[in-house]
């Protein structure tokens, strides 16, 4: 006659122990992975002291309402294209104009591109890859009144 010593599995209180710190450990690497990836990418502030520029924020707005311009971005044949009209429909060429592109998510792709006036819009040499990007326009009319406007801008694959 043989006998077969065949051992049991016991789940004793130190194999339970080991699957909660298994499983939270796996929790908070994950938790701390992402964490850090988002601090990482954060673009950073739109102002230095928001409450400084809250103080002026609706008489800057009354004055850029009043110029009445309307702004439409697009991208076409690697050319970004800023048309900025007046009330009337009228190609506007403000005294000074600067932008910057790049993503929302993170400043790793964020460019200046250098502009040109064609007579009825500015463009700027820029081949962006597909996906959203963002355009940070700030302009200055020829009375001096500034003018800011943030345009979603999204370029087909």
């Amino acid at each position: 006659m043989t006998t077969s010593t065949k051992r049991q599995f016991r789940l004793t209180g130190w194999h339970v122990l080991a699957m909660f710190v298994a499983a939270f450990g796996v929790i908070i690497g994950v938790n701390l992975t992402l964490a850090f990836n988002a601090v990482s990418t954060f673009p950073g502030l739109e102002v230095p002291n928001s409450y400084v520029a809250s103080q002026t924020f609706d008489d800057r707005r009354a004055a850029q309402e009043a110029l009445g311009w309307t702004v439409e971005a697009s991208h076409d044949n690697g050319e970004v294209i800023l048309a900025i009209t007046d009330p009337k429909g009228y190609p506007v060429q403000p005294a000074s104009l600067g932008a910057k592109i790049g993503r929302t998510t993170t400043a790793r792709d964020d460019r200046t591109p250098e502009f040109r006036f064609d007579g009825r819009a500015w463009i700027a040499d820029d081949p962006l890859a597909p996906g959203n990007w963002t355009v940070w326009l700030t302009a200055r009319a020829h009375d001096g009144t500034e003018f800011q406007q943030r345009l979603d801008l999204h370029v087909k694959g």
